[in-house]
């Protein structure tokens, strides 16, 4: 299957569960949305499955050569060991870890649990706005002798932050390693085209990316 069309599949889950919303909504930024998009919807048990199948699906397909799951707390610990069971079912067996927010001072002690962080490490995380969650995640794996490789995220909004990139395009320049989406915003543009439920938020998105988006390339 195309990324493409399971970026499509993902849309369409992610409005039937409530993460994706239309409306008005004001972005950290300041800025009026017509869409929100609330990962921590993702709360039961098919959802989180659902969800780290579209991830495990979207890293196979990207190609990122990586050795080792990272997710950053608090959001990236369910997503990096859901994405590890489902690469396991999908026949990719690889080791995991996250970080704590606070260290240890007994038992193993430390930040760190799971895997070694060790060669190539992929990032999960859910979304990138200022890039603070990303940065920390770099440093934690610098420190320990290991690579940064990419990071994957659910939804790249494709928005500029304060210049001319967006907070996407700036990890990948600041960085020098690819972020990789399930869905971007020119999907969700795509979805909502012809949809009768839905269509009819179509045109405040587009008007809500002329004027805040980014082109890619």
């Amino acid at each position: 299957m195309k990324n493409q069309d399971f970026s499509r599949e993902f849309i369409a889950f992610a409005c039937a569960k409530g993460v994706l919303r239309f409306g008005e909504f004001t972005t950290k930024a300041g800025r009026l949305s017509p869409y929100f998009f609330n990962a921590g919807l993702f709360n039961d048990g098919d959802a989180m499955a659902r969800l780290c199948d579209f991830y495990a699906r979207t890293i196979l397909a990207s190609g990122i050569p990586f050795d080792t799951l990272f997710g950053p707390a608090y959001k990236g610990i369910p997503l990096a060991t859901g994405i590890a069971i489902s690469l396991s079912r999908l026949g990719r067996n690889v080791p995991y870890a996250y970080n704590r927010k606070e260290a240890k001072d007994h038992g193993e002690g430390g930040t760190l649990v799971g895997a070694p962080l060790a060669g190539r490490v992929l990032i999960a995380d859910d979304v990138i706005s200022a890039g603070t969650s990303v940065r920390e995640s770099v440093e934690l794996i610098r420190a320990a002798g290991a690579i940064p490789a990419g990071v994957v995220i659910a939804l790249d909004r494709q928005e500029r932050g304060s210049g001319t990139l967006s907070a996407v395009q700036e990890v990948e320049q600041n960085y020098g390693m690819p972020v990789v989406p399930v869905a971007t915003l020119d999907n969700l543009i795509d979805y909502l085209q012809g949809n009768p439920e839905l269509e009819r938020n179509l045109d405040a998105v587009i008007r809500y990316r002329n004027q805040y988006g980014i082109r890619e390339g």
